[in-house]
This record gives structure tokens, sequence and C-alpha cells, in this order.
């Protein structure tokens, strides 16, 4: 064994004499680095679970001690029942509250109203009218303003430009009223202006008087000539002078804008669709106001001839914008078809002939080119109608089908899907199912189709009281969708029983029929299975 007075390599700082050497200058600066490391190591540790521990204080605090927002438990159907009331064709679904569903909007007239507040209360003349707004979710009502009687009609926002969330006017005795949605409260009321009985839903225009609000357009027409009155959105007082034109039995009109950015009021008669440029408007009734004017459109008017001929034909009997592709076409129904004008070039797009449109037109997506299809009944004779789906764009058809046309069929509707398709929604009684004119009398159906089965429909029979209103609308982003109905007295206006009824779309398909109209080979189950893995969106 070696001795251990020699230097060992565990000993290397022993020199062979057994002397010890002094480490040299280099290795001093390593070795007195090395202590600290420790130390800041000790601190790295501490701010790291010191950061940790705050971040988890976070989480906790926002995930148990933070409230979260409560979702609105809504019910799939309710109804609300009025004994001895009238009620009249107006159905508005609007944010009236401050959940995430929307709310119904309607008018009923009697001696009382939803929250037993009398017309005597409110000073009122008995019966009266009451503007009531519904809980989506339950039916409950929010909120009911009485007004004088007589109804004429009530509009709620506005559904094309230029805003969406104007408050509801109500033309009623020798009054409109503007009502805030949300409480029910008195925005402004006036009277109607001196010698104008408008029967036409009103028009929002762009700010007229300064004031920042959109202001009101009023349109009134009769055997001699029509008038234009515009009124202060913010008050409703009347801004400059009516505008009289020699233009006679206007049956509706629109507010159409151009692709610059120029408005233009359409106005609609039986020989067709005629154009009056806003800024024209405005300077009639002697306002000071920069407008936009369209270079193209005003080739064809001048201060004698002020109108513009959008779309001339004997027999026009409807008017509608489209909502998407180019928003500035226009669709017209004539007593032969219906017919896509290009809103700038005012040449016709496309035409699809048709006997008699039977109904309004109704829009929904059957494809997904992200362009809207419209819905048309056409009445074939017979007691029987051709329920047709057009493309938006091109005008073909992609889906049709014979009903028969039973009495008080409301106009179709449709609800957008997550698969950027419409469920559509129309009412009638299929072929089939009646043996004769006398046996489908009473016996409407309303039915379902989903564009991935365009074979198959699906049949209810759950609504025989006589529709006033109908709508199929979107309730809450992606949670549901449901219809509405107001039904009541055959006669419109006329007192006995008013009932409201929410229904969810889908409550719907377990007790429907599955009716094929084509070869299909898929079950029942699955069909009905499809209809329930829809999710809604909006459009």
């Amino acid at each position: 064994m070696e001795s251990t007075e020699h230097p060992t390599e565990a000993d290397p700082l022993r020199r062979e004499d057994g002397a010890e050497t002094a480490p040299s200058a280099s290795e001093q600066r390593e070795n007195t680095k090395n202590v600290g490391v420790p130390k800041r190591t000790h601190w790295r540790t501490a701010i790291f679970f010191l950061s940790l521990f705050i971040c988890l204080t976070i989480v906790f605090a926002f995930s148990f001690i933070l409230p979260c927002p409560v979702r609105a438990q809504y019910l799939k159907t309710w109804n609300r029942t009025f004994s001895e009331a009238a009620t009249y064709d107006f159905l508005a679904v609007e944010h009236a509250s401050s959940d995430q569903m929307v709310d119904i909007l309607f008018v009923l007239k009697n001696t009382e109203g939803a929250n037993n507040m009398s017309c005597a209360s409110a000073g009122l003349s008995s019966p009266c009218l009451f503007f009531i707004g519904v809980d989506g979710t339950d039916g409950e009502t929010l909120w009911e303003r009485p007004l004088e009687a007589e109804f004429h009609w009530a509009q709620c926002g506005q559904q094309e430009e230029p805003e969406k969330n104007w408050h509801c006017l109500v033309a009623h005795s020798h009054n409109l009223t503007a009502i805030d949605k949300y409480t029910g409260k008195i925005v402004w009321q006036q009277p109607q202006p001196t010698g104008l009985q408008s029967s036409l839903p009103f028009l929002t225009v762009p700010d007229l008087d300064g004031d920042k609000d959109s202001d009101v357009l009023l349109v009134a027409s009769d055997s001699t000539q029509t008038q234009l009155v515009l009124l202060s959105g913010k008050t409703g007082v009347q801004i400059g002078f009516p505008v009289v034109l020699d233009f006679t039995d206007t049956a509706s009109h629109l507010l159409h804008r151009t692709k610059d950015g120029s408005y233009y009021v359409l106005l609609q008669k039986d020989t067709g669709v005629y154009g009056l440029a806003l800024w024209r408007i405005a300077a009639k009734a002697r306002l000071n106001v920069e407008l936009k004017k369209d270079k193209h459109l005003e080739k064809n008017a001048s201060d004698s001839a002020p109108l513009i001929p959008i779309f001339e034909f004997d027999g026009v009997s409807a008017l509608r914008t489209k909502k998407t592709g180019d928003p500035s076409d226009m669709l017209v129904v004539t007593s032969s078809g219906v017919v896509l004008i290009d809103g700038n070039k005012l040449q016709s797009r496309w035409r699809f002939n048709t006997s008699a449109v039977v109904s309004e037109l109704s829009f929904g997506h059957f494809n997904k080119d992200e362009i809207l299809d419209i819905v048309v009944e056409d009445n074939l004779g017979n007691n029987t109608k051709r329920v047709v789906i057009l493309d938006g764009k091109s005008g073909g058809v992609l889906w049709e089908v014979d009903l028969l046309a039973v009495a008080n069929s409301p106009r179709p509707g449709s609800v957008y899907t997550t698969k950027s398709i419409s469920v559509f929604m129309f009412w009638g009684l299929m072929p089939s199912n009646s043996n004769n004119s006398e046996s489908f009398v009473g016996k409407r159906r309303s039915y379902m189709l989903l564009p991935h089965y365009p074979k198959i429909l699906l049949e209810c029979s759950n609504v025989m009281e006589h529709i006033i209103a109908f709508k199929a609308t979107l309730m809450e982003l992606g949670r549901h969708a449901a219809y509405i109905l107001l039904t009541g007295p055959q006669v419109e206006g006329a007192n006995g029983t008013v009932v409201l009824t929410k229904r969810k779309l889908k409550e719907d398909v377990p007790s429907s029929n599955v009716l094929r109209i084509g070869s299909v080979d898929e079950f029942n189950e699955a069909i009905k299975e499809a209809f329930n893995r829809l999710r809604f969106s909006g459009q």
C-alpha cells in the first residue's frame, strides 16, 4: 500500500515534498463565483412559486368568486290567451329586454291590458289599444302601453337601410306615437300631419335636420295625389314643407340605396315602379342638406320630371329589395312573373314566369352560395298552389312541390342554420291527404323542408285556429329557433279569443309525419334525427 506521506490524485494540492500549494488567482475567482450560485437559484425558485400562486389566485377568483352571467331558462312552448279582445296583423320580433333572447311585440284592443291596466286609468275611452312587449323566454309581459284607438299600422325598426334599431312607431287614431321598445315609454307623440292619413308604414331616412338621429318619411296617396312628409326622428316634429306629387294610388314604397350611397324612394303602383331621389325630396321640402346624387340614375330625371321609371309593367303587385348579393337589386312581382332588377343599371337580371303569386315573397338559403333564394307560391288553379324555391342568383328552380291552397295559410318562413342553409316552413295540404275539394276544409298543415333532404317533408298539424300573423325566427343565437303565432277571430279587429303562441321548431319533429315526395333510402328515425341535430345561426 502507498504511504500517506506521498501525494495522491485525491489530494492534488499537496506537493511531492508534502507541502500544500495555494490555489491560483483564477481558481480563487472561479470558487468565489460558484459560492453565489445557490443563493440566486433560491431567489429564482421563490419568484416562480410566487408568480404561480398569483396566477392561481386570479383563476380561482374568476371561477368561483365572481358570478357568471345567468343564461335565460326558456320554455320550449308557451301561450298567452286574451278573452273578448281584438288584434291585428302586426307581429314584431325584437330585443326588448336585457337577456340574449328576442322578445315579441304585438297590439291588443281591449278594455284592460295584460297586467290589469285599464283604459280608464290611462285617461282613454274604452276599449283602447295596448301595445305590448312579451318576454320570449316565458311569455310574461315586459311592459304595455295604452294608446287611443283606432289602429292603422305599426312598425318596429327598419328592415332595410339606414338604421335597424329604431323605435316602434304606431299610427293610431289621429296620432303618431314613437315607443321605446326596451321600456314601453313614449319617446314622442305627434298628431298626424294635416291632410295626411298614411296607410303605409314609415321609412327611416338619413339625418336631415342635423340632430344626429335618423328621420322619418311618411307617404300617403289617394286617387288625386301622393304626399310625402318628413318628420324628425328625435321629436316627431315636421321637417320642412310637405312634398306633393302628381302620382296617384301608391300601393307600397321602399328606400333604395345605390352602390355609391345615393338614396331613392321607390313608389309602386299597378303600372310600374318609379324612383324619386331623396335629395330632390329634401330640396322640395326646402331643406338645406347635402346628399349624394347618382349620375347614372339622374340621366333619366329632370326638375320638370323628377320621377325615374325603374320598371314599367301593367299589373305590378309587389316590390321588395334583396338583402344579400347586390343590396341595390329589387324584386318586382307582376301579374305574370317575378323579376329581379339591377338597381344600378335598371335592367332585368332574370325573370320567372308565374300564373299568379298568392302570398308575399319569402327568403332563405337553399344552396350554399351565400345569396338569398326566393320562395314563391304560385296559384295553379283548382285550389292548388305550387311552392317554388328560386335561385337568388340565376332565377332557376331549385325545388318545388304542389300543395292544396287551404284558406288562411300564412306566408312561408325560414330560419338560417350553422350549415349555411335554412330550414323552410310553409303551409297548405298535401294532395294525397285529401280525396276531394270539400274534405280539406279545416285541414291545414305546416311543412318543414331541410335542403339536405329535398325529397322529404315533415308534416305537422298543430294549429287549427284562424292565424292572423305568423313568423319563424331565431330566438337566441346558437340555442334554438321557434315560430310565433297570433291567432284570433276571422275578421281582423273583431272581438273574440286572441292567443299568442311561441313554439320551439324542433318540438314538432317527434310528432311529425315523414312524407316522401321522391325516392329516399333513409329511415324515418334518421331523418328526424337530422332535424334534431340542427343548430341555428343569425343570417
